[in-house]
């Protein structure tokens, strides 16, 4: 009841890490929708980030430097690949601004090399191993 635009909620309410092979990041990666909270949560080897719409902040910076906040915060040091499925000026900057943070986290970033055509769309794709 009430006002729902006043009142804040956290997507991943706190509690107990889960531990997955590999998660879409919601929403096309949105600020909105992931935060901090999510990445010390939601703990996975592989996190998919979608996104292609700078006009639309997707993907977010915020997102992604959530990822480093959360995963600093984890116990392990396990290894963690982000996969874009799009190139974006905010992956790139986010990349080179934080890279050195990144291998101190042991978080890798794949660069999709490859394209897949189906009938008259083709799209980035790159191959997974769990």
């Amino acid at each position: 009841p009430g006002n729902s635009k006043s009142a804040k909620s956290t997507v991943v309410p706190p509690g107990p890490p889960m531990y997955l092979d590999l998660v879409y990041i919601p929403n096309h990666s949105n600020r909105k929708n992931v935060d901090v909270e999510f990445f010390k949560r939601v703990r996975s080897s592989y996190y998919v980030v979608s996104g292609n719409n700078s006009a639309a902040e997707e993907p977010s910076r915020a997102v992604l430097d959530s990822l480093l906040e959360g995963k600093a915060q984890w116990d392990s040091n396990m290894q963690v690949t982000l996969i874009p499925t799009h190139d974006s000026e905010v992956m790139r900057e986010w990349y080179q601004d934080t890279h050195e943070k990144q291998q101190d986290l042991n978080i890798m970033v794949l660069a999709s090399s490859s394209t897949v055509v189906m009938q008259d769309e083709s799209f980035p794709a790159c191959k997974i191993e769990l």
